[in-house]
């Protein structure tokens, strides 16, 4: 660093143990995001759990172990989300979640959010003092940043500096400064099975050469990034950055040359995966990370031509509309970027939304359909049927846009699991859906 900003820098310069000395009782705390949480000074805070009350923590999607994460009942702390991840759910009798879309984090931020204290996670700072949020960090970070009252920065070496929008902090913003080095967890995508492949082989055949695509989490979307090495002149514009992502760039299947926006850039908000994947998008110009409100605006997706979403869902009912995040009252993750998704794709030129699922699971030996006549009460939709356009199972892949009511629970059952067709048939009979 240049030698003033050096001198900004050693006088904010503290333990960790003292930065958190600023959190007082009744404080809400922005902790992270998917990868990038600042597990080093929420280790602190939580060896001040028995000195504070009423403390908030905020943040989204933590999997890495933390004990501020705990079930214990000696848990002191309270949590808000915008979306329930795998740390998230063990918290529910203490948890806060706000139904919103991605896309709006930066409201969630100045109303439910309100952060009176924000810990970044940061990459070292380059010599102009500048300090990049990391993997996952620049999703909602800037604004909880602008918002906070104050800000205390974990500096981590092994954080890579990614180039984008809204995508550095300086040193001099903040009031606290933290050295602590941390490994990343790994976040290996898994091998599909063969019902994931099904599908993908599905949806796969509407996917042309040319296409942005965006892909979710989970064994579906695998499928869907490794079988797009069949695919040529890929572009991606994604929330979520991926394995299959980096080698479809490898293997040059994906060039980001006929995009339309960002020509040439892979543009994500957050990612996860493998000491391999940070290491890729270091310093790399061929990645560009923007926030949740750049990354998801529908309007700014359609700006990509033949823009291809897909994501997965619990359940569809016979009307096509999906419920990927409760199951009847139990929430079990959010409304995330399926609709901002469903929504831009559809509005690109070209473009489509895939909402996918097995057609079943089966549970105490029992099979059990995903689709169902309505869903059990208490389950929100997340993507109603006025924006639902094509869906698959192992069993097919269906437009449901342009077909009527009747016609759209015909398609619904005929990508059902052939266990439950007749009764999915008679069901929608007695309701007067099909006549």
């Amino acid at each position: 660093m240049k030698p003033e900003i050096q001198k900004i820098y050693d006088e904010k310069l503290t333990t960790a143990a003292e930065a958190v000395k600023m959190i007082r009782s009744g404080d809400r705390v922005y902790g992270g995001t998917a990868s990038s949480w600042a597990y080093g000074l929420l280790q602190a805070l939580w060896d001040r759990r028995h000195e504070l009350e009423g403390v908030t923590i905020l943040g989204s999607n933590a999997y890495q172990a933390s004990p501020i994460f705990d079930e214990d009942e000696d848990n002191p702390f309270l949590f808000s989300t915008f979306f329930v991840g795998v740390n998230d759910r063990k918290q529910m009798k203490r948890l806060d979640y706000t139904s919103v879309h991605l896309s709006l984090v930066d409201y969630w931020s100045e109303t439910e959010g309100r952060p009176d204290v924000s810990l970044l996670e940061v990459s070292p700072p380059d010599e102009d003092g500048w300090c990049c949020y990391g993997p996952s960090g620049v999703a909602a970070g800037y604004r909880l940043k602008e918002l906070s009252k104050k800000v205390i920065l974990q500096v981590n070496r092994n954080t890579p500096y990614i180039l984008g929008e809204k995508n550095l902090v300086h040193v001099s913003e903040a009031d606290a400064i933290c050295e602590i080095d941390t490994e990343y967890d790994r976040f290996d995508v898994m091998e599909p099975d063969d019902l994931s492949k099904q599908i993908a082989a599905y949806i796969l055949e509407e996917i042309p050469d040319g296409a942005t695509f965006q892909l979710g989490l989970g064994n579906i979307s695998t499928a869907i990034g490794y079988g797009l090495h069949t695919k040529n002149e890929l572009g991606i514009h994604t929330e979520l950055l991926n394995q299959p992502m980096i080698e479809l760039m490898r293997s040059g299947n994906v060039t980001n040359t006929r995009k339309g926006y960002l020509d040439g850039k892979t543009v994500f908000s957050f990612s996860l995966g493998n000491p391999d994947l940070y290491q890729e998008i270091d310093r790399n110009e061929r990645f560009y990370v923007v926030p949740f409100c750049l990354s998801n605006d529908p309007r700014i997706i359609a700006q990509n031509r033949n823009m291809i979403s897909i994501n997965a869902t619990m359940s569809l009912d016979l009307w096509g509309e999906a419920a990927s995040e409760c199951v009847g009252w139990k929430q079990y993750s959010g409304v995330g970027g399926q609709l901002d998704f469903v929504r831009g794709a559809q509005w690109s030129d070209g473009g489509k939304s895939f909402i996918a699922t097995t057609s079943s699971f089966v549970k105490n030996g029992k099979r059990v359909s995903k689709i169902v006549p309505c869903f059990a009460p208490g389950t929100p939709v997340t993507t109603p049927r006025s924006d639902i356009q094509y869906v698959a199972t192992e069993f097919g892949c269906v437009n449901l846009k342009p077909l009527n009511m009747a016609d759209r629970a015909r398609a619904m059952i005929s990508i059902a699991h052939p266990d439950f067709r007749e009764e999915l048939t008679e069901q929608a009979k007695k309701v007067g859906l099909i006549k």
